[in-house]
């Protein structure tokens, strides 16, 4: 028999029967299925569902990016002594902004949403306190369905940027997903497992259980294979069988064994992988609309196995990847002996992928959560349709829920017209509402305490844990004449000079500033902020390259490089910048090294970078995954044993990765890094190779 759960209510009454207490959410003195915590979850779906009219349906199946009331300016504009923001978003004030976007309370007791994404980077106690407040509200409606909120990684050291980069340096700080990959591969080198991602995944689902966040849209299932893709940063790598592996252990971490009332249920993306790109492309912009499979057996030799991995260990929902699979530019791919029909629209609207592939054949039984945008503006292959019409092609496709919209017309319109069915309306809501009864959301879990959230996100052993991952991603991947480590022995009566590269001048002084105070705090250093009277430098560089919802006029560049001319694809010049001091970075070295003294360079790896224009000045070089100065310092001085390997293959050169006139790519799209050279042209590798031999490929990580 279950326990009897803590309930707590703000709005409604607790009835009792039996002998035992129940929230009355609708309000009318009896215990209705739904209210009955002692039914399975589906069971109190179905009665929900029952119970609701067309508009709370709609509002169900919706998700919208909702900000706190504390990133409100406008104070007149908030709510709950300025705990929600009730602000109103015109239509196209930014990317996810589709559809006009009202006040929090009117969405909730209006417009019918129990979705919503966050995005601010707030304390947990700020973050829980909302989240209260957002079910206090929705507590008070009629039949008072709470909130969900759901958020993108919060836990990975990164730079902000909206929409991929939301939130970080709040809960306990790791490395990127490539950093996790980096030290979980090299654990795995050294005769272990990855079982640093398994306990990345427990304390991260701690914190976010406290805080009231319920739902991750991560991670990354994606393989790399086009190195130019920007969504590189967010995946594990390269490797199937290694990403498969995490996947896993993600899910099984944040969900548990079985969802419950203190999972995070995961949305894992972007199905079915999104690394195909062509020629690099992001699909957030038209010219990046792509995927390209011009490899027989590539769909479901390289990208498939880690969404078959996040089926089999049971992930709540899956999100569709924006492109579309292009036939003219694939040859013809199968999966499980099937040759695969490729319809020329977004894997959101794409009916064979979703029922055939994911839910027949993988055998999936959660939900479709589709990716932001998808109505209004990456709606590829659907762009000649009406918005309701994109609706009804993703719902009917196996879209259960649609990301970052709050557009109830148009969706009501296609149910209006006959294009939906009340029965799929209704199957996608039993499937919505049957993990927010499975999360304990109508029970025991809707409210949490902020006093709590703060010292579980603030556990010691959190960020030992991730410091610690930091230390063993620093990837070691040159070391002429055993420069590296810097011992005291080395050192001694010896200056050491610390500098930081970036494309932003601002950010490269303020990191140049935060890494010479993390050296002077560990005291491994003499440090001097002149290079002419240093015996050694140490160079962090922090390349940047494109912008995250547009196209660059010609292919990403990926060498490290400042005011490259470049050819764009309409055949005009243009500079190229993806560091900012490349000439004062040449000089530093040039000058330390005919006096006799060494260079480190630490190259930040969020993208495959071709490393032609740095590898050479430097005597020791470097990896991180936006790792920690701190954790760098303590590998570079033998603090720390070194051993962090690479999760992806980096380019030899741009000629590996040229594209010819017809659009087709030396390198395969498709294919990853340590596979490409079966494809490769007579005489080529793929992988880049340094003045020392060592060969830049997926696993390669040095040690002392």
């Amino acid at each position: 028999m279950q326990k009897q759960p803590e309930l707590q209510v703000r709005k409604k009454n607790i009835i009792e029967k039996d002998g035992l207490k129940f929230k009355d959410l609708n309000n009318n003195g009896q215990l209705d299925p739904y209210e009955d915590w002692r039914l399975s979850p589906k069971e109190r779906a179905e009665n929900l569902v029952s119970l609701m009219n067309i508009n709370e349906k709609i509002g169900m199946m919706l998700i919208n990016s909702r900000r706190m009331g504390l990133s409100q300016a406008d104070k007149s504009k908030t709510s709950h002594d300025g705990i929600l923001d009730e602000g109103i978003m015109e239509k196209g004030e930014n990317i996810f902004a589709t559809s006009k976007v009202y006040g929090t309370t009117h969405t909730i007791e209006n417009r019918h949403l129990r979705h919503f994404i966050l995005r601010d980077n707030y304390s947990p106690a700020e973050i829980a306190e909302w989240i209260n407040k957002l079910n206090e509200v929705a507590e008070g409606t009629r039949l008072g369905i709470p909130v969900l909120i759901t958020s993108n990684s919060r836990n990975e050291n990164a730079e902000s940027v909206f929409g991929m980069n939301d939130a970080a340096g709040i809960f306990s700080t790791w490395p990127g997903t490539l950093g996790l990959a980096a030290a979980a591969k090299g654990d795995i080198k050294n005769g272990k497992d990855a079982s640093l991602i398994s306990e990345f995944a427990r304390i991260a689902r701690k914190e976010w259980d406290a805080t009231g966040i319920r739902k991750g849209y991560m991670y990354m299932a994606d393989i790399v294979t086009d190195p130019r893709w920007q969504r590189a940063y967010g995946t594990f790598g390269e490797d199937p069988a290694f990403v498969a592996d995490a996947i896993g252990r993600i899910i099984d971490e944040f969900q548990g064994e079985q969802l419950g009332a203190h999972s995070i249920a995961l949305t894992t993306k972007h199905f079915p992988g999104g690394g195909a790109r062509e020629n690099g492309f992001d699909p957030h912009y038209k010219e990046g609309k792509w995927n390209l499979y011009p490899t027989p057996g590539s769909l479901e030799k390289y990208h498939l196995p880690p969404f078959r991995a996040a089926v089999e260990h049971g992930t709540s929902s899956i999100m569709p990847y924006y492109s579309i699979p292009s036939i003219k530019k694939s040859v013809i791919q199968e999966f499980e002996g099937e040759e695969i029909p490729f319809e020329e629209v977004g894997y959101t609207f794409n009916h064979y992928f979703l029922h055939h592939i994911l839910r027949e054949k993988l055998g999936f039984k959660g939900y479709v959560n589709s990716d932001s945008g998808i109505i209004n503006n990456m709606c590829w292959g659907m762009e000649d349709s009406s918005e309701a019409e994109r609706f009804a092609k993703a719902i009917n496709a196996g879209t259960d829920m649609v990301a970052d919209t709050n557009d109830i017309e148009n969706l009501k319109m296609a149910i209006s017209k006959g294009w939906i069915s009340e029965k799929r309306i209704d199957e996608a809501n039993i499937r919505l509402l049957t993990e927010m009864f499975t999360l304990g959301l109508f029970d025991d879990r809707t409210y949490n305490s902020p006093e709590q959230a703060e010292e579980v996100v603030s556990t010691k052993e959190h960020w030992d844990a991730a410091a610690e991952a930091h230390k063993k991603s620093v990837t070691i991947l040159k070391n002429t004449q055993s420069t590296l480590p810097l011992t005291k022995h080395k050192l001694k009566g010896k200056k050491v000079y610390v500098q930081v590269f970036h494309k932003d001048l601002q950010k490269a002084a303020s990191y140049t500033e935060k890494a010479n105070n993390e050296a002077s705090k560990l005291g491994l250093f003499t440090l001097t902020d002149n290079y002419k009277e240093a015996d050694t430098a140490i160079l962090f560089l922090h390349p940047k390259s494109g912008s995250y919802f547009n196209a660059t006029l010609g292919l990403l560049e990926l060498e490290i490089c400042e005011n490259k001319v470049v050819s764009g694809l309409n055949g005009s010049l243009y500079n190229e910048t993806t560091l900012t001091g490349m000439e004062k970075l040449k000089e530093i070295a040039e000058d330390i090294q005919k006096r006799g003294g060494k260079v480190v360079i630490s190259v930040n790896i969020i993208l495959p970078w071709i490393l032609g224009n740095v590898e050479p000045l430097a005597d020791a070089l470097v990896a991180g995954y936006d790792t920690f100065f701190n954790a760098q310092f303590e590998v570079m001085t033998g603090n720390h044993q070194a051993t962090g390997v690479l999760p992806l293959t980096l380019p030899a050169s741009e000629e590996v990765i040229g594209v010819y006139q017809n659009g087709e790519c030396i390198s395969r799209n498709d294919v990853p890094g340590f596979d490409k050279d079966k494809y490769m042209p007579k005489g080529m590798s793929y992988a880049y190779k340094d003045s020392d031999g060592n060969i830049y490929k997926l696993g390669h990580g040095l040690t002392y």
